[in-house]
C-alpha cells in the first residue's frame, strides 16, 4: 500500500515552543545514539520486532515514551535497509541537520500526535527531566484539506505523524519555533476523497521534462506526431533566498495546472523521467559521503525527483495514467538535436517531446 504525507504548517511560542524543542532535541540525541548503537553492531535484526528487542530499552532511557523510541527506532531502519538495497555502506551515513520527532506506528487515533475536531493537534511532549506535558498545536490548513481530514476523523483512518522542527530562536525575550505537522495517510484514502475528475477518455499520450525552473509538457498521439506543448514556469519558487514553503505551494500549483491542461487536452497517459534512473538517493534526514547539502548537481536530482514523483502522485486525481521513461538519450543526442530542428522546439519541450516517442514505442 502507498502512502502520501500532507505538511500543515505551524508558529509556537513561549512554554509550546519549549516542550516542543526539547522533544525533538531528545529524539535527536537519541536518534544519534541508536544510529551509533547500529554501525558497532556485526550483526542487525531482520524484523521490526527484532530491532525493537534489541534497542527499545537503551533509546527510551534518552526519550522515556515508547512510541517515540519505537520512532527513532523505525526511522535507522528505515536508513539501514535503504543502504542495503542500494549497495550503499551504512556505516559511512551521518544524520543530516534537523529537529523532528515522531510516532511511526499506524494507529487511529494516533496516541501521541492526535488530530482533534477543530482541525488541532494535541502533542505529547518531553522536557530533558523526563518530564510529559500535552500540548495543542493549531497549524495552518489549507481549505482542500480540511475535507480530508474531517473524512479522516468521521471513518476513523488509521494514520503516522511527525512534527518538524524548522526554525527557532527568541523573539522579544520569549522562545519561538516554526515548524510543521506532517500526516501521513494511505494513498487510496486521499484518491477517494480527493480525486477530481472520475472518468478520462482522452486517447492521447504526453511526455513531461522537469526542470529547476519549468516543466515542459509535449502532448502526441498513438503515432508519434506532435499534436500541442505547452510550459509551466514556476522561477521565482526556485530563486536564492525565496522561502520554501511557499515555493513548495507554487510548484504544487504548476503541477496541477499542468495535469489539468493535459486532462482537458485529450492526455490519458503521461510518461516522465525515472526518479531512480536520475539517481535519487530515497534517504531521508540523512547524508551519505560526497551526497551533501552543498553539492550542485544532487540538489538538483533530488529537486527533480521530488517534482516527478508529485505529477506521480497527483495524477490519478486526474484520471491520467502513469508511465516511467529512462532519461538517457532525450537530451544532448543526435535525435534531440533533429527533433529540436525539425519542429522547432527549445531544448526541454524536445526532451519531453523524446521521452513520449521512445515511451509509445514500447507502450502499445
Amino acid at each position: 500500500m502507498g502512502y502520501v504525507t500532507l505538511v500543515f504548517p505551524f508558529n509556537a511560542g513561549g512554554e509550546e515552543a519549549r516542550w516542543l524543542l526539547s522533544t525533538a532535541w531528545l529524539f535527536k540525541i537519541a536518534s544519534h545514539r541508536m544510529l551509533g548503537f547500529a554501525k558497532q553492531s556485526p550483526v542487525l535484526p531482520a524484523t521490526d520486532i527484532g530491532w525493537k528487542s534489541v534497542f527499545r530499552k537503551t533509546i527510551y532511557e534518552i526519550i522515556p515514551n515508547r512510541r517515540y523510541a519505537d520512532g527513532v527506532i523505525v526511522l535507522i531502519r528505515g536508513i539501514y535497509e535503504s543502504c542495503r538495497q542500494r549497495g550503499i555502506d551504512f556505516r559511512s551515513v551521518e544524520l543530516s541537520d534537523w529537529l523532528m520527532f515522531q510516532q511511526s506506528e499506524k494507529e487511529y487515533p494516533v496516541r501521541n500526535i492526535t488530530l482533534k475536531e477543530g482541525y488541532e493537534f494535541h502533542i505529547t511532549t518531553l522536557d530533558y527531566d523526563g518530564r510529559i506535558d500535552r500540548i495543542a498545536v493549531k497549524p495552518t490548513i489549507p481549505e482542500k484539506y480540511k475535507l480530508l481530514l474531517n473524512k479522516s476523523l468521521d471513518e476513523r483512518q488509521e494514520y503516522t505523524a511527525r512534527v518538524v522542527i524548522k526554525d527557532y530562536g527568541v523573539r522579544k525575550d520569549e522562545l519561538w519555533v516554526s515548524g510543521e505537522i506532517q500526516l501521513t495517510i494511505p494513498i487510496d484514502f486521499y484518491y477517494r476523497h480527493m480525486i477530481r475528475y472520475r472518468r478520462n477518455h482522452g486517447e492521447l499520450y504526453a511526455g513531461v521534462d522537469v526542470n529547476t525552473d519549468r516543466i515542459n509538457l509535449a502532448i502526441v498521439d498513438r503515432d508519434g506526431k506532435l499534436r500541442d506543448t505547452y510550459t509551466f514556469w514556476f522561477r521565482e519558487a526556485t530563486a536564492r533566498g525565496f522561502p520554501r514553503r511557499r515555493a513548495r505551494i507554487i510548484i504544487g500549483m504548476s503541477v496541477h495546472k499542468m495535469l489539468n491542461y493535459a486532462y482537458h487536452h485529450g492526455v490519458k497517459t503521461l510518461f516522465l523521467e525515472n526518479p531512480e534512473v536520475l539517481g535519487r538517493l530515497r534517504l531521508i534526514w540523512i547524508r551519505s559521503g560526497d551526497r551533501k547539502h552543498e553539492n550542485y548537481n544532487y540538489r538538483v536530482t533530488v529537486f527533480r525527483s521530488s517534482v516527478i514523483e508529485m505529477i506521480a502522485m497527483k495524477a490519478p486525481l486526474y484520471g491520467i495514467e502513469v508511465g516511467y521513461e529512462n532519461p538517457k538519450g532525450t537530451t544532448n543526442s543526435k535525435e534531440h538535436d533533429e527533433i529540436m530542428k525539425k519542429h522547432r522546439l527549445d531544448r526541454h519541450t524536445a526532451s519531453a517531446y523524446l521521452i513520449a516517442l521512445k515511451a509509445i514505442s514500447g507502450y502499445q
